[in-house]
């Protein structure tokens, strides 16, 4: 009855979740991989799938649906399926952050809750009928790994309303979104994860959170080389006469303590990201640290 498209740990940990009691809908599991991540859990998908005697086929092996409905968790491709039978979890409360990274872009921004719509599918993405939604409050400091944590149980609310209804043959009601309520959520690259330290301490750290494993996370340069933010924490603020942004003032406990548009960040762990690889970063030697939001490649 049903193709499953899944991909990253949200994919993963909704099969996992939903197989004992809905396995019997699932025909085929499509497996999709995503290289910007340093986990995907397409391996995991797959080593589940062959564990419980699931149907599954990577995305470029995979030809067309040929069930009634289509199901897609953590997708970035489009589904060639009739609207009507394509459902899409969204990390989202939609009509808000329609479209790419939108639980990164919610934390960024500092949402008081996060949560996921499960939608029909439309010619323009994220705009089709709500079916399920489900929301959870959220507090700061929180990193992205945990964000997903939380919303699994969000999957698992929409999950249980869309399967069930499925396995008992009953008809999937659905609500139109508010057009008015709107916004969209745009997709990043690897620009997207430079530091601007010209922003609040609050708003850079929420930043790092936001950015961390699984994602590359937030960068900065520093002579040259490449330097990845994989945590930081708020700093009593000081007047400082001339602010240069990214200029460590101090140094405490080895780690720098870092000049902001408004307030001071304290850098606990960093790597320097050479030739693929992460290294252990902070210049024990170095007092006269400075970085900038500037990129190798183009210098800006």
């Amino acid at each position: 009855m049903l193709t499953l498209f899944l991909m990253t740990e949200k994919g993963y940990r909704f099969l996992v979740e939903t197989t004992a009691k809905y396995g019997s809908l699932f025909d085929l599991v499509v497996v999709g991989s995503d290289g910007s991540l340093r986990k995907d859990h397409a391996d995991e998908i797959i080593a589940f799938c062959a564990g419980h005697q699931l149907r599954w086929v990577r995305r470029a092996d995979f030809g067309k649906v040929e069930t009634p409905y289509a199901l897609a968790v953590s997708w970035r491709w489009l589904i060639e399926h009739p609207a009507q039978r394509l459902i899409v979890f969204h990390d989202s409360l939609l009509p808000r952050y329609r479209g790419f990274s939108p639980l990164v872009n919610a934390l960024i921004n500092g949402e008081s809750e996060v949560g996921v719509s499960a939608i029909f599918g439309a010619s323009d993405f994220d705009t089709g009928p709500i079916i399920a939604q489900s929301r959870t409050a959220v507090r700061y400091p929180l990193r992205i790994a945990d964000a997903i944590q939380a919303i699994n149980a969000n999957y698992l609310a929409c999950a249980e309303t869309v399967l069930q209804a499925l396995l008992d043959g009953a008809p999937l009601e659905a609500t139109p979104q508010d057009e008015r309520q709107a916004t969209y959520s745009v997709w990043r690259d690897e620009q997207d994860y430079r530091i601007d330290w010209s922003k609040s301490s609050t708003e850079i750290r929420r930043f790092i959170d936001a950015v961390g494993y699984p994602y590359r996370g937030a960068a900065t340069m520093f002579d040259g080389k490449l330097v990845r933010i994989l945590a930081a924490e708020e700093a009593p603020d000081v007047v400082v006469e001339n602010r240069d942004c990214g200029k460590a003032l101090f140094v405490v406990d080895g780690k720098p303590v870092i000049i902001c548009g408004e307030g001071m960040l304290k850098v606990t762990e960093a790597q320097i990201e050479e030739g693929g690889q992460l290294l252990p970063f902070f210049p024990q030697t170095r007092f006269r640290i400075r970085f900038t939001g500037g990129s190798r490649e183009t210098g800006s």
